[in-house]
């Protein structure tokens, strides 16, 4: 069975552990660098991105964080987890793990008070897709082997690269498992593709 790890330090674990669950993968909670080792595929959970920033240098995980992405390995960024994913913030002169090829700016959508749902399409996933907004970031730019898979008022909202996943909303906040289904196809085909090498 596949295995995905949810980064269990902040923000909506359950949520994603649930919605991995649901749609028939393991789901493996990740506390510290070795829990990265029992996993195919990382999901970066939605929540606060300083706090969760704070922590990964806490429990000493941003090189293991930034090894599993270089090994090729599928990581799934929603809301904070994108922030944390990204080269480029908009308004700092520093990144997290610095891996998705893309310039994000963050509360695009203003704060918690502002949150909304809306539908989307997305390309690949649905013609409609229920997404939650609560005090997200958007996507200004993006390098040229990243695809664009949503976009919401003119902004991006969700992107792909490679084995890298990225999206502004909360998708573990619905009972549509079809971003998650998706992302664990992404996990799928990479191990496929180990195997037949």
């Amino acid at each position: 069975m596949v295995k995905i790890g949810v980064l269990a330090l902040q923000g909506a674990v359950s949520e994603h552990v649930r919605s991995i669950e649901a749609c028939g993968a393991e789901a493996i909670a990740i506390k510290n660098t070795s829990d990265l080792t029992l996993v195919d595929g990382l999901i970066l959970p939605g929540g606060e991105s300083t706090t969760m920033r704070k922590l990964i240098g806490r429990f000493e995980m941003l090189e293991s964080l930034q090894q599993f992405a270089a090994a090729g390995k599928p990581m799934f960024g929603t809301c904070a987890g994108l922030i944390l994913l990204a080269k480029h913030l908009v308004g700092y002169d520093f990144a997290h793990i610095d891996v998705l090829d893309a310039k994000v700016e963050r509360n695009s959508f203003g704060r918690q008070v502002y949150s909304f749902e809306t539908n989307l399409k997305i390309k690949d996933v649905a013609e409609h897709f229920p997404a939650v907004f609560i005090s997200a970031p958007h996507i200004v730019d993006v390098g040229e082997t990243v695809d664009i898979l949503a976009t919401f008022e003119g902004r991006i909202v969700m992107a792909r690269q490679g084995h890298l996943l990225g999206c502004s909303f909360h998708p573990e906040l619905t009972d549509d498992h079809r971003i998650t289904a998706y992302f664990i196809e992404m996990v799928r085909e990479r191990l496929a593709k180990r195997v037949n090498l």
